[in-house]
């Protein structure tokens, strides 16, 4: 049985679960649980709850598309066009890189600053770091760039969605305006490409035929743009930097008094430190 003739939600479940299973995705019945539980517009738990709902022909068909985009390896957030992040949920679609839990570890780092203080984001895609760090201090001043018009536009559109008056720029690393000796902010937190680019090929279909490769690859040692960003801010300039697992040395000989966090699965990967 396919997900177009199904029925009930419990049995395009499982044909989805199937569907999905042979095309070797990673974790094919959650895929599933969320795919039609997103459709049919109930949650998880519903969906779980009550496996004789009935689905109708339309809902049967918009689960059979929604299943055959997923078989293709086009990955769940942008077929469901939004991505949960903390606190807030933000619009994605291929613009923009989908956001990883790894990177809150930069929220949590921004959380630390006093009352009032200064963030930019440098390389803020969806908005997801900048947003979420507003959303949960309103106190701080942040503001946010990134080098592509398409991505800002998809931050622009969540700020307004989610009314946070966060300021978002296209400007290549930091901006000019607080490059400047005396204008840095008090923080500069930057999840910027940092796969290398013969990693680019490895990478899971998902990623390799979705996803943005600007917002991924960053030359031989993945470190391009990383090392940009360093040499233009403003001498003493607080960063915290998001970066691969084995990159930690690297990072840290590119700033003074530097020391790096590990994520929640216990690789290094946000360094902090100050610009040279």
């Amino acid at each position: 049985m396919s997900a177009t003739t199904a029925t009930t939600a419990g049995a395009a479940l499982a044909a989805a679960t199937e569907v999905l299973a042979a095309a070797g995705c990673d974790t094919p019945r959650l895929d599933a649980e969320v795919l039609v539980a997103d459709t049919l517009g109930i949650g998880r738990a519903s969906l779980a709850a009550d496996p004789e709902r009935p689905v109708a022909g339309a809902e049967a068909e918009a689960i059979g598309e929604r299943v055959r985009r997923r078989a293709a390896r086009e990955p769940v957030a942008y077929i469901r066009g939004r991505r949960g992040f903390r606190r807030i949920e933000l619009e994605v679609d291929r613009r923009v890189l989908i956001p990883r839990p790894e990177t809150e570890l930069l929220v949590e780092v921004a959380l630390e600053l006093p009352a009032g203080a200064r963030v930019h984001e440098v390389g803020t895609g969806s908005g997801a770091v900048a947003l979420a760090l507003a959303d949960e201090r309103p106190d701080l001043r942040v503001s946010a760039s990134d080098l592509s018009p398409d991505a800002v536009a998809v931050a622009r559109a969540n700020a307004a969605r989610l009314d946070l008056d966060v300021a978002i720029e296209v400007a290549d690393a930091l901006p000019p305006r607080l490059a400047r000796p005396g204008a840095a902010p008090d923080l500069v937190l930057a999840n910027l490409p940092y796969v290398t680019d013969g990693e680019w090929d490895t990478l899971a279909p998902e990623i390799v035929g979705y996803e943005p490769r600007l917002a991924l690859t960053s030359g031989p040692d993945g470190l391009d743009a990383i090392r940009a960003l360093v040499a233009g801010c403003p001498p003493g300039t607080r960063l915290a930097l998001e970066h691969g697992s084995q990159q930690g040395p690297a990072v840290r000989a590119l700033l003074r008094d530097a020391s790096t966090r590990r994520d929640l699965a216990g690789h290094d990967r946000v360094t902090e430190g100050r610009a040279p």
